[in-house]
């Protein structure tokens, strides 16, 4: 990847130029997918993949990109049963919110205890949470590296 493939101003894009990131905003990486803990949801093991160059639709993947996709989805799905008990994941893509239209994907934990209310697409209740219920960073850092972990040995 290269600094002409990132779009200032695009907000994933301003994070993937950071030298370095905490683990919560690099769970895994790639050459072409960073996956981060969403920063805004009160649901634990939320993860967001992104790719590493700006693209706002799946056509703007490289044939590399895609291909890599199912591999890494399935393996994070193992580690986010493992990390959170999770009955199922989730994965879900839109990138319509405005300042967010580059391409991304949620892949969401589904607990066994879940409100019938937060199932489905109601799931984005737990995204856009206030401070006060939002996952800490230090804990969302301990679920990252968690993930990483199992994800490795998945």
């Amino acid at each position: 990847m290269t600094v002409s493939e990132l779009v200032p101003g695009c907000f994933v894009c301003d994070q993937q130029a950071l030298p370095a990131r905490p683990p919560r905003e690099e769970v895994l990486a790639t050459e072409h997918w960073r996956v981060v803990h969403a920063f805004d949801s009160s649901l634990a093991g939320w993860l967001v993949l992104l790719p590493t160059r700006h693209v706002t639709s799946f056509t703007g993947l490289s044939a590399a990109a895609a291909d890599e996709l199912g591999g890494l989805v399935r393996r994070l799905g193992i580690a986010l049963e493992q990390v959170t008990g999770c009955v199922k994941t989730y994965l879900m893509q839109f990138s319509e919110a405005e300042g967010f239209s580059h391409l991304h994907l949620h892949l969401v934990p589904r607990m066994a205890d879940q409100p019938e209310s937060a199932r489905g697409p109601r799931v984005f209740a737990y995204l856009g949470a206030d401070e006060a219920t939002r996952i800490p960073e230090g804990e969302r850092d301990a679920i990252a590296l968690a993930v990483r972990a199992a994800a490795r040995d998945a």
